[in-house]
């Protein structure tokens, strides 16, 4: 699975973004996926994991309620849409991608996008 993350760019605090993700290769829906994101001197921090039908997902209280995941699987392509931004989201924003839920919410996941940057000025 080869993963594409764009859609970032720079947003004033408090707009909204949506990034998109886009598997080539293989199809999506055998994989469940996950959105990460590292700001600078920081670790890297889990945004968000759906399971392979997209039925199904999870969000770290930092972001709930701001963000969503979403998945087409006939379009192959994930979505994380981000509102509500503040200066603190500024970071690399990374889609992933694996056959097991567990491994994208607590090991490392397989596929990794190269990230698309978020800026959310003040």
């Amino acid at each position: 699975v080869q993963l594409q993350a764009f859609g970032g760019g720079l947003v004033q605090a408090g707009g909204s973004l949506r990034l998109s993700c886009a598997s080539s290769g293989r199809t999506l829906t055998g994989y469940a996926t996950g959105w990460f994101r590292q700001a600078p001197g920081k670790e890297r921090e889990l945004l968000g994991a759906t399971i392979q039908s997209g039925a199904s997902s999870y969000y770290p209280d930092s972001v709930k309620g701001r963000f969503t995941i979403s998945r087409d699987n006939g379009k192959n392509t994930l979505y994380l849409n981000m509102t509500s931004l503040k200066p603190e989201d500024t970071a690399v924003y990374y889609c992933a991608a694996d056959p097991r839920f567990y491994n994208v919410m607590v090991v490392d996941p397989e596929f990794w996008g190269q990230g698309t940057l978020v800026t959310v000025s003040s």
